[in-house]
């Protein structure tokens, strides 16, 4: 959810706003006793956020892909001189707020844990747990996750990864042979297909970047076909790519991601992408989308607990609860994004801010278990 170019391009900031909604809506749908105590209020809404509210998190991997193409690859040749560096500033953005959310998700469970007995609440950690979610290996070791969606940022990790290398290695070919300048594209392009028809059909491939690189993959093709000389022939076979996958598997999370591929190809061809016709306040959403994403599960979580402890289980009055709940991850969101987003972070705090994030969370797992 975290992107590069965003800030210039109020189109994308819109969607992943809308989408980082669907997103913390859903979750409130399916976790907490909240949305089950108001459920009579409004059955239709939330059965459509349980069944469909996921699917969003396919439009980020396009968004990523899109925008990685945008950065990294331009005009389809990469300029990656070494997998190394990338990889290193990638993981240090995802990791800086992911580990205050990681803490502050541990804190919220043990207050949860008083207040209320529920499913939803995950575990005190252990230290293996903890240093596995530290390196975004939690869902790889099979370990209970503490705090719900963060499986997206290991596997945007995972696909930026794949992806740097991808683009690296063509680089190296490309330099040594002239005549294979679109070799990346066919790299890109084989293992996108390869996903769509196979690895995206198995869900023993869904801990993993090659079942969601069809989605990547989709935004990375649309950005390069955007900018060819010969568009219109990249976007009939990408069409025809989405109509034979799903021929072969309908699958609704691809015909999202083909839906959002076309429309992200058609907006950058229009020059729609840095339209300023869109709502500030969605681009402000967009921006700290990633924030919001984070926080949402223990703010939501202590909200529910909260309201399932001292207040009657009415429906009207956990209705409010869910509103509240939003609301308060908005601006949980936008405090940790302004705080560790928005303000440059020097090469001394990436690595003080983790550590003291890691040294917080040890604590309160310690604590948690005496």
């Amino acid at each position: 959810m975290q992107a590069v170019y965003s800030s210039r391009m109020p189109f994308i900031d819109a969607l992943k706003a809308i989408c980082c909604l669907l997103i913390v809506t859903h979750h409130l749908a399916i976790y907490g006793p909240m949305s089950d105590i108001a459920y009579p209020l409004i059955p239709a809404v939330l059965d459509w956020l349980r069944e469909y509210g996921l699917i969003a998190v396919q439009i980020f991997f396009v968004i990523a892909g899109f925008l990685t193409a945008a950065k990294l690859a331009p005009q389809g040749l990469p300029i990656v001189t070494s997998p190394i560096r990338p990889i290193q500033q990638r993981y240090l953005r995802l990791i800086t707020p992911y580990l205050a959310a990681l803490t502050l998700a541990i804190g919220c469970a043990a207050l949860a844990r008083i207040w209320m007995n529920h499913e939803s609440i995950p575990g005190t950690p252990n230290l293996f747990q903890l240093l596995a979610h530290i390196f975004l290996l939690h869902d790889l070791l099979n370990q209970e996750v503490l705090s719900a969606g963060i499986w997206y940022v290991a596997i945007d990790f995972q696909l930026f990864v794949l992806t740097i290398l991808l683009f690296w290695s063509s680089k190296q070919i490309q330099n040594r042979y002239a005549g294979l300048q679109i070799f990346s594209l066919i790299l890109i392009l084989s293992l996108t297909a390869i996903s769509l028809f196979f690895f995206n059909r198995d869900s023993y491939w869904d801990e993993t970047a090659l079942y969601f690189f069809g989605s990547y993959g989709l935004g990375i093709l649309i950005y390069w076909a955007s900018v060819s000389r010969h568009q219109l022939f990249w976007f009939i076979v990408l069409i025809a790519l989405i109509f034979a996958a799903l021929t072969v598997d309908f699958r609704s999370r691809i015909a999202v991601a083909g839906s959002v591929m076309l429309i992200l190809g058609l907006a950058h061809y229009y020059d729609v992408l840095g339209s300023k016709r869109v709502p500030g306040y969605l681009t402000y959403l967009g921006r700290a989308s990633y924030s919001i994403f984070l926080v949402h599960f223990p703010i939501s979580l202590v909200v529910n607990a909260a309201f399932f402890r001292f207040l009657p289980h009415q429906p009207i009055i956990h209705l409010f609860g869910l509103l509240l709940a939003v609301g308060a991850s908005i601006g949980a969101g936008i405090l940790l994004f302004n705080w560790l987003e928005v303000r440059p972070v020097t090469h001394r705090m990436h690595i003080l801010l983790p550590a003291g994030f890691i040294t917080c969370g040890l604590l309160v797992a310690m604590l948690g278990n005496s």
